[in-house]
């Protein structure tokens, strides 16, 4: 018997004061708000403007989140297209049903008219927000823990995951490898290799993006072989590892041919960006510019401002003439 596990949680809703919400789309909403935080501080530390990242992923969440189902969907139809099966469960996204693949290439979409609208690059927006979108991962996997779902072979082992039996839904009472767990901790360390190697190599280009892809799938390949729900096999492995190979041959790919052809990182992200700090630098003033006139350098010292306008005063003092009531003794003698 085991006695050292992973509980589940007797219900899968969380209730905010009195409103439900479903643990795994709690996960999602969380993971979207970490990845446009983390993004932001990104993109601006950039160059780019505060807000952008926002803006453009009122684009690429709503794509991504469609893209993301339709895979899920389309992979898996025998769960709402075949007899006994409601097909109007496929939009009760709620209820979990998820594919990455979708969602980032659906999200990236998205992203590409949020970007063409904003007038940006859509690889440097990716390099902002690539290790944001693997923290988002994380936080996600934890919405499968809250429906019992994605478990892999069963294990006891002490950070094993007991799992309830479900009858309507074929699953069995057990302890099982909590492979969303593991998922989750791939991802973040995923993120922060993504953060340490921009910050040590200046990725640019979409090439820190291109990391965090093939990153992910390196970990999603083993996680898959632990997985022991219902999936499509084809050549006897899993769909989803023929997937990960493949979308890790064309991450690599591009992370080589993008640092041929554009090595380094772009010098600027966002042109507005650019512009606006320039307005901002005339209109505050420079010395000898226009409007410029209130910026002068002030004098260097302790005594600061002191010394500034004492300087000022004696010289305003020396170019001012004398009056009567200023003359000196030796000025009254010589009347």
């Amino acid at each position: 018997m085991n006695l050292a596990y992973i509980p589940s949680p007797s219900s899968g809703v969380i209730y905010l004061g009195p409103i439900p919400l479903r643990g795994y789309a709690f996960c999602i909403i969380l993971g979207v708000f970490v990845a446009v935080w983390l993004g932001g501080r990104r993109w601006v530390a950039r160059g780019g403007r505060v807000g952008t990242v926002a803006d453009i992923a009122v684009w690429a969440v709503p794509f991504g989140l469609i893209g993301g189902r339709l895979y899920h969907v389309i992979t898996d139809y025998e769960l709402y297209f075949t007899d006994g099966r409601d097909w109007v469960d496929a939009f009760k996204i709620w209820e979990g049903g998820l594919g990455i693949w979708g969602a980032i290439a659906m999200g990236a979409l998205g992203a590409w008219i949020g970007c063409r609208r904003r007038g940006i690059p859509l690889p440097a927006w990716a390099d902002a927000i690539a290790p944001g979108i693997a923290f988002a991962q994380a936080i996600g996997r934890w919405g499968n823990w809250f429906n019992q779902e994605l478990y892999g072979k069963k294990t006891d082992l002490p950070w094993a995951l007991k799992i309830d039996a479900d009858p309507d839904i074929g699953r069995v009472a057990g302890t099982y490898h909590p492979t969303f767990l593991y998922e989750s901790l791939w991802c973040v360390g995923v993120a922060l290799l993504v953060i340490w190697a921009d910050r040590k190599f200046k990725l640019g280009h979409g090439r820190a993006f291109a990391l965090y892809v093939a990153a992910y799938t390196v970990g999603r390949f083993w996680v898959e072989y632990l997985r022991v729900d219902t999936a499509h096999h084809v050549l006897g492995m899993r769909l989803n590892n023929w997937t990960s190979i493949i979308v890790f041959l064309a991450a690599v790919a591009y992370f080589v041919i993008s640092a041929k052809k554009a090595p380094g990182r772009e010098e600027v992200v966002e042109p507005a960006a650019v512009a606006e700090a320039e307005q901002a630098k005339a209109e505050g003033g420079e010395p000898g510019r226009e409007g410029g006139g209130e910026a002068e350098p002030k004098t260097e010292g302790k005594t600061g401002a002191k010394t500034e306008s004492k300087a000022e005063a004696e010289a305003e003092s020396k170019a001012e003439p004398k009056t009567e009531a200023e003359s000196t003794p030796e000025a009254e003698a010589s009347k």
